[in-house]
């Protein structure tokens, strides 16, 4: 057999490494990506951990403090936005129903008396856990006026599926009509 026919096994190593460094580079741009996209939201879009976790004693938020029950629903702060606070305890939300403005940036502060509850407004993207001792902080706008179910989502005890309250948006202006004779607003006025 001639020597010429006899494959030489260097060239299968060179060509491994070759195939070995061209996948090495590949899955590195992959993986520059996908780091590059994180930064990308990370600065963009402002979608970080919370850089503050704001605490609370849960025995004694109803006694004073924002949670205390004349705080509870919904009002107007100065700059024309609006601040809703809400307690979740065993098997209720307080107040039962929020009352919002359409067409204004809300901000949501909840939290829990007892144990872990959900909080999520449904045909929205407002869905958070409520733990007790920790304030959750979240905003969001309604476009258009229409009432939502507020169901508690996480298994909080036997009466958990009675937990239920309710959000209604109305008309920016009809809400601060209502506002500018109460200091605090929600559907039972």
């Amino acid at each position: 057999m001639p020597a010429s026919s006899v494959p030489d096994p260097s060239d299968d190593s060179d060509i491994a490494v070759r195939v070995e460094r061209r996948w090495a580079m590949f899955m590195t741009g992959i993986i520059a990506v996908l780091v590059a996209i994180v930064i990308f939201t990370s600065l963009h879009w402002a979608v970080m951990p919370p850089s503050r976790v704001e605490t609370i004693n849960p025995t004694t938020l109803h006694i004073s403090g924002e949670f205390v029950e004349s705080n509870l629903g919904s009002g107007v702060d100065p700059d024309g936005s609006v601040t809703t606070r809400v307690i979740a305890q065993q098997y209720s939300f307080t107040p039962q129903c929020i009352l919002v403005p359409a067409d204004t940036p809300i901000t949501f502060r909840a939290t829990s008396a007892d144990v872990v509850h959900g909080f999520l407004i449904m045909d929205t993207n407002v869905n958070t856990m409520l733990e007790p001792g920790y304030i959750s902080t979240f905003k969001t706008t309604f476009d258009k006026p229409g009432e939502h179910l507020m169901p508690c989502h996480e298994f909080c005890g036997v009466g958990h599926e009675g937990m239920w309250a309710h959000l209604k948006v109305i008309e920016k202006s009809a809400f601060y009509k209502m506002a500018s004779t109460a200091r605090r607003l929600s559907c039972v006025q």
